[in-house]
């Protein structure tokens, strides 16, 4: 009888042998381990398909933790501390059987960052990065937590390619998922706002499946999450200081970067700090562009990007932001989860381009009346581009309002 260390030992050797590569050619890997399993243990023996699991536990990347990396209802997992790891299925987390040891939880973690080019230490205690298979890692250390560490990988899981899609899923109706992909197609820029998990990258992907062929996007992010189908795409992400403190690259230096690059659509994954008055003023050169941010209604992300810029100096003041931001953002969705954890487009509103008394107006487009997404009294700006990119407006928005804004 082998051990499982032996059988582990194996399937690594026959892996190399064939040119595997054990992160992207899992279900090979995984009938390595079943050919391994029935090889050296009795069909008939009921720990068979446990002694599979843990053999793959060994060989694969992310040992124990791989099975709910594999699992692709798993939206997210997480540590809390070595004895206690989470998922999320569809919005709502359960506590797993998986046990792990402190020593395994930062073996874990070394060998997620080893491709990454990041680290985590005392002097750095903060980690993001991406996986291989494109989700995202977050880790925190000890002084920061109290004892353990903190460890969250939000699993890339492409729900959305389209607005279509969403509609598909039940996030947003027909009518608004055509609305919204004709202001894409005309150029409009776009704010995705809501809380953490509610969809605003599923959404920001839906979004970018509705720009045409022809154009070059430039995507700017803290780590990189977003899938863009088209020819002419560049994706860049933020980098952390080096051990000798240089070597830092902000999410404002890749916006200013990505200006260079003769975007015609600038997107910012997600906007946090002084960044803001930096996508503002390229949005106002007249570019189209999109970004996404926390805010928990459409108008407290407007008001949150009146906000935000005033970080970036004391010479960027709010009789700069506030019009400005009235007068180059377009479209705000808000996307929300739900009590049962679907998500869901809680409202859509527009900015005319005015402010009245300090605050920016907006009008509502698209809002909820308790169960579904239904067509407000508003109407979006710059028709003239909508008529530019062929899209007759007045039809697309000729359902009859059903509030008053």
């Amino acid at each position: 009888m082998y051990t499982p260390e032996q059988l582990a030992d194996w399937v690594r050797a026959t892996a190399q042998s064939r040119g595997l590569d054990l992160v992207t050619d899992a279900g090979a890997v995984r009938s390595l381990v079943a050919d391994a399993v029935a090889d050296h243990v009795d069909e008939s023996d009921l720990a068979a398909s446990d002694l599979a699991i843990e053999v793959y536990a060994r060989v694969a990347p992310f040992g124990p933790l791989q099975e709910h990396l594999d699992d692709p209802e798993v939206e997210e997992l997480w540590i809390n501390e070595p004895g206690r790891v989470f998922v999320a299925r569809s919005g709502r987390s359960e506590l797993t059987a998986t046990i792990l040891t402190a020593e395994a939880v930062r073996d874990l973690v070394e060998r997620m960052l080893r491709s990454t080019g990041r680290r985590v230490d005392l002097s750095s205690p903060f980690v993001d990065a991406s996986l291989p298979d494109g989700s995202r890692l977050h880790v925190v250390i000890p002084d920061i937590t109290r004892q353990h560490w903190s460890v969250n990988v939000r699993k890339f899981v492409v729900r959305a390619r389209h607005v279509d899609d969403l509609v598909r899923l039940g996030t947003l109706p027909a009518d608004a998922a055509e609305f919204l992909a004709a202001t894409v197609r005309a150029g409009l820029n776009i704010i995705v706002a809501g809380g953490t998990q509610a969809g605003k990258t599923t959404m920001l992907n839906a979004l970018l499946g509705c720009v045409p062929s022809g154009e070059r996007v430039i995507t700017c992010e803290e780590t990189f999450e977003l899938q863009v189908d088209l020819a002419d795409w560049v994706a860049m992400q933020t980098r952390q200081a080096s051990l000798e403190g240089t070597g830092e690259v902000r999410l404002r230096r890749l916006v200013k970067e990505a200006l260079r690059m003769r975007p015609t659509r600038l997107v910012v994954g997600e906007v946090r700090q002084e960044e803001a008055l930096d996508l503002l003023l390229a949005l106002n050169s007249g570019m189209p562009g999109m970004c996404s941010i926390h805010a928990n209604s459409a108008r407290e992300a407007v008001a949150k990007l009146c906000t935000l810029p005033l970080l970036a100096g004391e010479n960027v003041s709010a009789a700069f932001v506030t019009p400005t931001v009235a007068a180059v953002v377009d479209i705000v969705v808000h996307v929300e989860t739900t009590p049962d954890g679907s998500r869901r487009v809680s409202e859509i509103i527009a900015l005319p381009g005015r402010t009245e008394n300090g605050v920016v107006v907006i009008a509502e487009l698209f809002v909820s009346d308790g169960l579904d997404l239904v067509r407000g009294m508003g109407y979006p700006p710059h028709v003239d581009r909508f008529a530019r990119a062929g899209i007759d407006l007045a039809a697309l928005l000729d359902s009859p309002p059903l509030r008053v804004a």
